[in-house]
C-alpha cells in the first residue's frame, strides 16, 4: 500500500472538527493509530473519534491545550500509555483569526497567535523528539497558511505568526534531518469549514473568483498533502512548504 502508516502513532492537534478532523481520519485510514485532540468541545471530539473508529481505525481522544507546556506533556503521556510513542505530529490547532487593522489589535492578541503557531510547535517537537531520535524516524507537519505567501492584509498578527511557523519549520528541518526526522509545512488556501459558515457570501464569492483552478478546495485536498509528507515515500523531502490552494500562489 502506498503511503502506508502502519505501525505509526500520530497526534493531530485541533482535530475534533474542520481540517484537523479530516487529516486525522485520513492518517488513520492509512494505518496510523491516531490521537484526536480538542480543547473546548468534548461532544465534537467524541463524534470525530466515533467516525475514526467506524472506519475500522484505532485511536483515542485527548483534551489538552497544545500551547501549554503542562498540557502538552500530559497529552503525550496519555497517548504513550494508550497508543504508544508518537512519531508523527500534525500541528493544526488554531484560534479565531479576525481581520483587523493594526490599530485594533493589542499585544495580547499578537501573543496568542505566536503561542499557537510558534510556541505550540516548539513544545510539541521538544516532547516527541527523544523517541523520534531514538528510532531514527519522525514526521512533523505544520499546517500554516497561504496568507504568508500572499501578504494578506489587514491581518498582521496571524500573517506574522504563520511566517514564524514557516521559519521555525525550515530551521528545524535542517537540525533534525541527520536523525531521519522530516519537518514540512502545508499551507492551505481558504478552505471553507464549519467555522466559516457565517462569513459574508460576497467575500467567499470574491475569493472563489480568484482561484485559477475554478473551484473551492476541500479538507481532503489538505489531508492528502499531509499524508504525503507523513509517508515513507516523502522521507527525502524536508523543509518544504506545499501550498494547497488551486494555483493562488504559483511562485
Amino acid at each position: 500500500m502506498s503511503f502506508s502508516l502502519n505501525g505509526h502513532v500520530a497526534l493531530v492537534t485541533g482535530s475534533s472538527t474542520g481540517l484537523g478532523r479530516v487529516i486525522a481520519l485520513t492518517l488513520a485510514r492509512a494505518g496510523a493509530k491516531v490521537a484526536i485532540n480538542y480543547l473546548n468541545n468534548q461532544q465534537r471530539g467524541e463524534a470525530a473519534l466515533d467516525d475514526l473508529r467506524s472506519q475500522g481505525s484505532t485511536g483515542m481522544l485527548v483534551r489538552a491545550d497544545a500551547s501549554s507546556e503542562q498540557g502538552v506533556d500530559a497529552m503525550f503521556t496519555a497517548i504513550e500509555d494508550e497508543l504508544g510513542p508518537v512519531d508523527l505530529v500534525v500541528v493544526n490547532a488554531t484560534p479565531d483569526q479576525p481581520h483587523k487593522p493594526i490599530e485594533e489589535y493589542d499585544w495580547e492578541f499578537y501573543q496568542q497567535m505566536l503561542d499557537f503557531f510558534v510556541k505550540s510547535p516548539y513544545l510539541l517537537a521538544r516532547r516527541c523528539l527523544p523517541n523520534m531520535k531514538q528510532n531514527k524516524w519522525g514526521r512533523i507537519v505544520n499546517i500554516t497558511s497561504e496568507v504568508y505567501h500572499r501578504s494578506v492584509a489587514p491581518f498582521s498578527a496571524y500573517v506574522a505568526a504563520k511566517g514564524g511557523q514557516i521559519g521555525w519549520s525550515r530551521s528545524m528541518s535542517r537540525e533534525l534531518a541527520p536523525h531521519g526526522i522530516t519537518v514540512n509545512t502545508v499551507a492551505p488556501g481558504w478552505v471553507p469549514v464549519e467555522r466559516h459558515e457565517k462569513d459574508p457570501q460576497e467575500e467567499k464569492d470574491a475569493y472563489l473568483a480568484e482561484i485559477p483552478m475554478g473551484r473551492w478546495g476541500v479538507p481532503q485536498d489538505v489531508a492528502n498533502a499531509v499524508l504525503y509528507f507523513a509517508s515513507q515515500e516523502a522521507g527525502f523531502v524536508t523543509g518544504q512548504t506545499l501550498c494547497v490552494n488551486g494555483g493562488m500562489t504559483p511562485w
